[in-house]
């Protein structure tokens, strides 16, 4: 049985079950701290507060949090702002300030440096780019009929 769960695994493209993380937060908790941290972008909420909400001490609910997301609670908020600001810099016509103070950033240069250090191009180049490549699109689709 062994010699077959190898090859399965090694040659048939078979993974193995993951199992859950253990010492994580439960899923509910996971939801929870999510949506708290999420809907307190600018880090307004304490730490504390979040821990709350889940249940647990705040020295546990940062153990369990960076066990079940990979990172901090804090470095979690940090991407999810740059998520935030990659949708407000993909859909709205707001200047990098206001983009930076809409996703809870002090301002426009730490906004870019966060940006610049996860994505690995300033928010201005991004959606330089970005609109480049809009700009891209309906030559392509004139070109084509």
């Amino acid at each position: 049985m062994a010699v077959g769960i190898h090859v399965a695994q090694t040659y048939g493209g078979m993974r193995p079950v993951s199992r859950p993380v253990r010492g994580g937060l439960a899923p509910w908790q996971e939801r929870r701290a999510k949506e708290v941290l999420s809907a307190n972008l600018d880090g307004g909420v304490p730490l504390k507060e979040v821990a709350r909400e889940c249940r647990l001490s705040v020295s546990h609910f940062s153990r369990a949090f960076r066990r079940s997301m990979g990172v901090a609670p804090h470095n979690w908020l940090l991407m999810r702002r740059v998520e935030v600001a990659k949708e407000k810099l993909r859909n709205t016509d707001l200047s990098l300030s206001d983009v930076a103070l809409a996703c809870g950033f002090a301002d426009q240069s730490h906004l870019t440096r966060v940006f610049t250090g996860a994505v690995g191009v300033s928010p201005g180049a991004w959606r330089r780019a970005l609109d480049g490549r809009q700009a891209e699109e309906p030559q392509r689709r004139s070109n084509a009929a």
